[in-house]
């Protein structure tokens, strides 16, 4: 018999590609219109399953808003009960920080793997046009997940497109998922019907106790393909001398956290930055807090029309 879980507190991890107002790139791409529009509807998102989660007895709900900048959640569109982490932290948690005393996560909004099928798929960026680990393509819900499981935290939840869901299912034996149909435009969407049926899957995943926290054994190869070329490729892992050949950037690691923290060199980190990472960090999130303003700024605009 499966036994329920006790959550007294829930971590969520929050994107907007598979959130009910990103129907392209445009809109999950910084400072567009649909963007902006993106953004209230995705705060939306969270905020039907954060009050939930309280009116089913949760305790704390903590959201980390996961996509790009990690601001573009809108904290007044949201239970003033939860808690709203935006921008990016160096650790322990790479990009979270401390994931605190969470009984179990849950990620919502996500999308596929690199190089697969589905909306928007794609691992840490899209400047990576396939990620394939020991043969198979990496979604970041193993990532995170694997993050999370030295805080003895495991992934219950997760909703996404089609595609990312399967892929979700595959990787974390147990988990609960909730699709959103991509092929109806989002403002075709019954966004409000597909908030509450949202929300009540992920209710119904506190009763989940057959998800262990996510610890994948390694080694791990990775063969990570640079969607720009060659001179894009050299630029990313020559500085940090990964493996290379042409387009194709070769990484092996012994452990998942190691993996982890190579891609993020690869794809993110400069090893000048890295050195100087906390001063990157705050022009990073400065530039997100920015561009979160600029987001309510065009919200009020298009609500006066």
């Amino acid at each position: 018999m499966q036994k329920p879980l006790t959550c007294r507190s829930i971590l969520i991890i929050a994107d907007i590609e598979g959130s009910s107002g990103c129907g392209s790139y445009r809109a999950s791409s910084f400072l567009t219109r649909p963007w902006a529009r993106a953004c209230a509807s995705m705060s939306r998102d969270v905020d039907a399953v954060v009050k939930d989660l309280f009116d089913a007895g949760v305790d704390r709900v903590t959201v980390k808003d996961f996509h790009r900048t990690g601001y573009n959640l809108m904290p007044e569109l949201i239970d003033r009960r939860a808690r709203i982490i935006c921008g990016y932290h160096q650790g322990p948690v790479p990009g979270l920080g401390d994931p605190g005393d969470a009984d179990a996560a849950m990620m919502i909004g996500m999308h596929a793997a690199a190089g697969t099928q589905g909306f928007l798929p794609h691992t840490l960026t899209s400047r990576l046009a396939s990620l394939v680990v020991n043969g198979r393509p990496l979604a970041e819900v193993e990532l995170f997940a694997a993050s999370l499981a030295p805080f003895d935290i495991p992934v219950v939840f997760f909703s996404g497109c089609p595609a990312a869901c399967a892929q979700a299912g595959e990787r974390i034996k147990g988990i609960q998922t909730f699709p959103i149909d991509k092929s109806i435009p989002s403002e075709a969407l019954d966004a409000g019907r597909w908030r509450s049926d949202l929300a009540q899957a992920a209710v119904h995943a506190l009763t989940n106790g057959s998800v262990a926290p996510h610890c994948p054994d390694g080694p791990f190869h990775a063969e990570i393909t640079i969607r720009d070329g060659a001179a894009a490729a050299a630029k990313m892992a020559d500085r940090w001398e990964f493996k290379r050949a042409g387009a194709t950037v070769s990484i092996d690691a012994e452990d998942i956290h190691t993996l982890f923290t190579s891609l993020i060199r690869l794809c993110y980190l400069p090893p000048l930055a890295e050195k100087t990472l906390p001063y990157s960090l705050d022009l990073f999130n400065l530039a997100g807090r920015l561009g979160r303003l600029w987001v309510r700024r065009q919200l009020k605009i298009e609500s006066r029309h």
